[in-house]
């Protein structure tokens, strides 16, 4: 078993050890709007549930030189996102959203997904996505290095309204393979679901 310290790996390093071996990772496509009313649309593989009462999701956004991205920053001014879940039919489109695009410029124009109103906030979500999250912004937490420089903004969303399209959902179950949901592994690689085993839990 090989061991290290934090302080013995670059940045790099440590990086490309957590993105290689927490996997798979679900990946949010969420949708925000500046102050000006573009609408931002970019992926994020750092994301999980927090807990289901209240319905709350987790969205970690990695700092650019310690400057918060678009996403993050237009959380914190309009407190409201939409969160998306990337699946086969959709993930080379979500893919195009991470273009490096600059604040006045939406990635809807650049990936060919189209907007959609919402029912409980004022961002649109996108119409090519089985499920969809929309959320209110519940809190914040910003990470910082070791030389103190902060480096993401961890968002806490609150779910105010869901989104399930009819074909993956049933008797208040949703089929996992009809979802089609894929995971981020490490570099350009993707996963889709593989074999699927059930273990019991201790009673």
């Amino acid at each position: 078993m090989l061991n290290f310290s934090p302080q013995e790996l670059t940045a790099k390093e440590k990086k490309k050890f957590l993105i290689g071996t927490v996997i798979p990772r679900p990946i949010a496509l969420v949708s925000t709007v500046s102050g000006t009313g573009v609408v931002n649309v970019a992926p994020f593989s750092y994301f999980n549930i927090v807990t289901y009462d209240p319905p709350m999701l987790s969205v970690a956004v990695q700092r650019l030189d310690g400057r918060s991205k678009d996403t993050a920053r237009n959380v914190f001014e309009n407190k409201e996102a939409v969160i998306h879940v990337v699946d086969r039919d959709n993930v080379a489109a979500a893919n195009l959203t991470s273009a490096p695009l600059g604040p006045d410029e939406s990635e809807l124009d650049i990936s060919g997904f189209t907007a959609t109103d919402s029912k409980a906030v004022k961002v649109p979500g996108v119409k090519e996505a089985k499920v969809r999250f929309e959320t209110e912004l519940y809190d914040s937490i910003v990470i910082h290095n070791d030389e103190g420089m902060p480096t993401t903004d961890v968002l806490l969303l609150k779910v105010k309204h869901y989104h399930i399209n009819e074909t993956i959902y049933k008797d208040g179950y949703i089929d996992p393979l009809k979802l089609g949901a894929v995971s981020r592994l490490a570099g350009n690689d993707y996963a889709e679901l593989g074999t699927m085993f059930t273990v019991e839990r201790p009673e």
